[in-house]
């Protein structure tokens, strides 16, 4: 994908229906970056000033561009741009992002992109997979999909024993130890007991070796956190 110029990029407010009801997993603000979606964005906001215009209504001009259309809601717009239509732009990028999730945890995140908050998480599904789920790049990453995309490995990663997370360390690729740094920094890793953060040596170094090339930022509450165990131990079966 080329380069998105600021012309086409769009940053977009919540646009939830007036009666309360909103999809659990949509974020407050979200990008959009493909021209023609921005393009379709611009035609229902200008329709929904028209009509205002004709009705009478002030029209409010935004030269930032960065308004969600709420002011001169449509049908047309409300189709568009509520988290909870089918054929909507938000829906689009929860889709995409199903379809980019591994094969394993595909129909977990469709469960999840559809508006469940709490599916039963897939079992025989290797950390590892959901280590790279979480560290893969994205080419939206900031897309109405972005939420899920954070929520979604975090919530199958922190229900594990640290123990098997440690070995998961072991087996993942670069992927996966982007997302394995991005896990045992965040919240759902920091705030265990800690008899829960103690890490073996060689999943540790491999922790603290991948964020101090590749994610310095995490690097100090890594060497905070990360409490060291016993030497590794062949796992039994």
């Amino acid at each position: 994908m080329s380069p998105t110029s600021r012309t086409d990029r769009l940053v977009m407010g919540d646009f939830s229906r007036a009666d309360g009801a909103r999809h659990p997993h949509h974020p407050r603000s979200y990008e959009i970056t493909d021209p023609a979606e921005a393009s379709e964005v611009r035609a229902v906001r200008e329709l929904g000033r028209l009509r205002a215009a004709a009705a009478g209504d002030v029209v409010f001009t935004c030269a930032c561009e960065d308004g969600d259309g709420a002011h001169h809601p449509t049908p047309e717009s409300n189709r568009l741009l509520n988290p909870l239509s089918p054929d909507g732009i938000p829906a689009r990028h929860r889709a995409r992002w199903v379809a980019a999730a591994p094969a394993e945890l595909r129909e977990y995140a469709g469960t999840l992109a559809a508006g469940e908050e709490d599916p039963a998480a897939p079992r025989g599904v290797p950390l590892s997979v959901a280590f790279g789920w979480l560290g893969a790049v994205r080419e939206e990453p900031r897309d109405a999909a972005w939420l899920l995309a954070d929520r979604a490995p975090l919530r199958l990663l922190a229900g594990a024993a640290t123990a098997e997370l440690a070995w998961a360390v072991r087996e993942t690729d670069r992927a996966g130890l982007e997302g394995a740094v991005q896990f045992f920094a965040s919240e759902e890793f920091t705030t265990r007991h800690p008899k829960r953060r103690r890490v073996p040596d060689t999943a540790r170094d491999l922790l603290l070796r991948y964020a101090r090339s590749h994610r310095p930022a995490d690097l100090p509450v890594l060497e905070r956190r990360l409490l060291r165990a016993p030497e590794d131990r062949i796992r039994r079966s």
